[in-house]
């Protein structure tokens, strides 16, 4: 069908493609080649066709995706064991830019799986937790969440209240986590909580199992968000939950153990928000090339073909980072300031091409017929996740300069 004078194409069901102007694909293996391909067909199967009707309704199909995810091997996948793919980071981070292309929230499902709630169990929990719930979460059989954050505990979790107290049996959790993706399709949350330390009579962090069906836990769906709506996002609430000795995580005492599952998070989310970017900006480029203004294509214009060089530039740059610091993971190298480093500018640089790749698209980039409003309106919550932006700079500083300003 021959489009009418002026109008362009719309993206549906399929992946744009950006130019390698670097030829930055010769440095991938032909492994991280192939989960790339076959995460992106992924990701036109199940999630394109649906995802803009998903954003505006405020759902996801979480638990439809996550079997579906599971059997391709995508939940856990950078873990080794129990059902779990035994993939690299940048394996895994080459996935999570590709499930991000499709949406934030799409990698979020199984970043928060992979890396928050199957992560602590694999590396703090007993042989016996992790032959409980290891297998059927890779499966995707079962989903878990992280509860970490708190309606006034964010940027500073040792502030936390909520209290795990030694009972005859066990212990009782009391308190309040907030922004827990997954959090109302959870089968078993990952609770971190105060509990006093027996030898010291100090207060200590420590992670806790709870499945999400144990009397006193409730978990409500964050109404009217405009970020991250195809996600479910919710506020749990612990009110007297009794959990047995044996639901206590053994092997991690304090905040490392947190702060442990974040930066794991952190390596995927810096190769994710890239995804959405690519995307952001791959759309625009497609609009220009076939919008028609003047009498000539958008893309004939030294403005728009401006936008589109720093952005492709500024892309690269963050992509080549987010390669390094995964290959650095892989070789058992990579330190929390470089992981913050890539975190910083990749949600920073995203945050960037998408706003102007709106600009590009003119009035049709406020529409749910193309991606790019989503993908920044998501993007504001990424830039927040994991650690704001302002606290990677805080950490950064730190390592520059060897002095705190956290406080």
């Amino acid at each position: 069908m021959r489009r009418r004078a002026g109008t362009a194409r719309k993206l549906v069901g399929m992946t744009p493609v950006l130019p390698d102007l670097l030829n930055i694909d010769a440095t991938l293996s032909d492994t991280e080649r192939d989960i790339r391909t076959a995460t992106r067909h992924l990701v036109d199967d199940l999630v394109r066709p649906h995802i803009a009707r998903w954003y505006a309704d405020g759902r996801i199909p979480a638990r439809q995706l996550a079997a579906q995810f599971g059997e391709s091997g995508l939940l856990g996948m950078h873990l080794d064991g129990y059902g779990c793919a035994g993939a690299s980071a940048v394996e895994y981070g080459l996935a999570c830019l590709e499930l991000e292309a499709g949406d934030s929230g799409v990698r979020s499902l199984v970043s928060v799986q992979g890396s928050l709630a199957m992560y602590p169990i694999w590396k703090y929990g007993s042989d016996e937790q992790k032959d409980r719930w290891l297998p059927g979460m890779a499966a995707g059989e079962l989903l878990g969440c992280f509860g970490l954050t708190e309606p006034d505990s964010g940027s500073d979790p040792a502030s936390m209240t909520t209290r795990a107290t030694r009972t005859a049996d066990g212990f009782r959790l009391d308190g309040v986590k907030m922004w827990i993706t997954n959090g109302t399709v959870a089968d078993v949350a990952v609770i971190w909580a105060k509990t006093t330390d027996e030898d010291s009579g100090r207060d200590v962090v420590r992670g806790f199992l709870v499945p999400t069906g144990t009397p006193g836990f409730s978990a409500r769906e964050v109404p009217a968000k405009l970020s991250l709506r195809a996600s479910a996002t919710a506020e749990i609430v612990l009110h007297g939950v009794e959990v047995p000795e044996t639901a206590i995580l053994p092997h991690v005492t304090g905040l490392r153990g947190p702060l442990g599952c974040l930066n794991q998070a952190r390596a995927g989310i810096l190769f994710g928000a890239l995804g959405a970017a690519r995307d952001a900006l791959a759309s625009a480029l497609d609009y220009a090339t076939t919008r028609i203004q003047f009498g000539r294509p958008l893309a004939g214009f030294q403005l728009t073909q401006a936008k589109l060089a720093d952005m492709t530039t500024a892309w690269n740059s963050a992509y080549l980072m987010a390669l390094h610091i995964g290959r650095a993971v892989d070789a058992g190298t990579a330190t929390p300031q470089a992981i913050s480093m890539g975190k910083l500018h990749s949600t920073r640089t995203a945050l960037d091409i998408a706003r102007t790749s709106r600009t590009i698209l003119g009035a049709s980039g406020i529409t749910g017929d193309y991606p790019v409003m989503r993908h920044a309106a998501n993007l504001e919550t990424v830039l927040t996740y994991e650690g704001t932006a302002e606290i990677h700079q805080l950490i950064l500083g730190k390592a520059l300069t060897g002095f705190d300003a956290f406080a």
